[in-house]
């Protein structure tokens, strides 16, 4: 009976040890397999969310030229954030007779670190330096404004990258959603991340780029802009946006509920000189 016993467990151990060896087989025949598409996957979600967009706000004292300013743009920081492998700076006014006057300067980083690094690199640039000068030697009275705001901005996964606007785009629409707390915002991103892209695609409302503030003013917000040819086309836009049916979808879904309580949207128009 004893022996019989041994033989029956000796032939359960073998047993379990060719189902082992099986599945372990075949485990590694689909991570060979999928592992290729998985590693990819990680590496696009690592990746995915890291352009970072500083955001400067200059408000213009009355009565003084902006001239030193532009000059400064075009000729001294523009071409060195270029050299600096830093694409598609735009610099707008706004749009209409709004005073005071404003200029904003977008400057779209690959990630954080570039942001850091960027301030002492220009301190490192000859060419920069030089032609920097009329500016940063300027009286205070020569200076077109008191001082600028900045709002650091992170792309998502669902919009990583600024894409650069057509060239007959000549309204450019900055809104930043605000939210009551940090958890209305969240569910606000979510909401653009899970829905709402393909909207605006379908919509014809073109997105530049798309981010979550990490600092600056009236926060907690996120940030976006619009290009549109001009005003009619981001009206007809806005009107299809509000009617498609994936829209009035989401709108019903209780998670995105109170997730915003106010909107600040300011009209753009580029400046000759900018690069998008």
């Amino acid at each position: 009976m004893c022996g019989r016993y041994e033989k029956y467990k000796w032939l359960n151990f073998r047993g379990i040890f060719l189902i082992f060896r099986f599945t372990n087989t075949l485990g590694l025949m689909y991570i060979r397999l999928f592992l290729p598409a998985l590693l990819l996957l990680l590496f696009q979600s690592l990746t995915a969310q890291k352009e970072v967009y500083e955001l400067r706000t200059y408000e213009l004292e009355f009565f003084r030229s902006a001239d030193v300013l532009h000059k400064y743009f075009e000729a001294a920081l523009i071409p060195a954030l270029n050299r600096q492998g830093i694409r598609h700076v735009g610099v707008f006014e706004v749009a209409g007779e709004a005073l005071p006057k404003k200029i904003y300067l977008l400057v779209p980083y690959g990630d954080m670190q570039a942001f850091l690094d960027s301030q002492q690199n220009l301190l490192k640039d000859e060419a920069y330096l030089d032609t920097a000068t009329p500016y940063l030697e300027a009286p205070e009275t020569a200076i077109p404004y008191n001082e600028y705001t900045t709002n650091l901005i992170r792309s998502t996964y669902g919009f990583p990258n600024l894409v650069k606007p057509d060239a007959d785009a000549q309204l450019f629409e900055l809104r930043i959603y605000h939210s009551h707390n940090e958890d209305g915002l969240r569910r606000k991103v979510k909401m653009f991340n899970d829905a709402e892209f393909p909207i605006f695609e379908d919509a014809g409302l073109p997105m530049v780029f798309f981010g979550v503030d990490i600092a600056g003013n009236h926060m907690p917000c996120l940030t976006y802009m619009l290009a549109s040819k001009d005003k009619e086309a981001n009206a007809k836009g806005w009107s299809a946006f509000i009617e498609h049916p994936e829209w009035k979808r989401i709108t019903e879904i209780e998670e995105y509920a109170n997730s915003m309580n106010d909107i600040t949207r300011v009209f753009l128009k580029r400046l000759p000189y900018s690069q998008l």
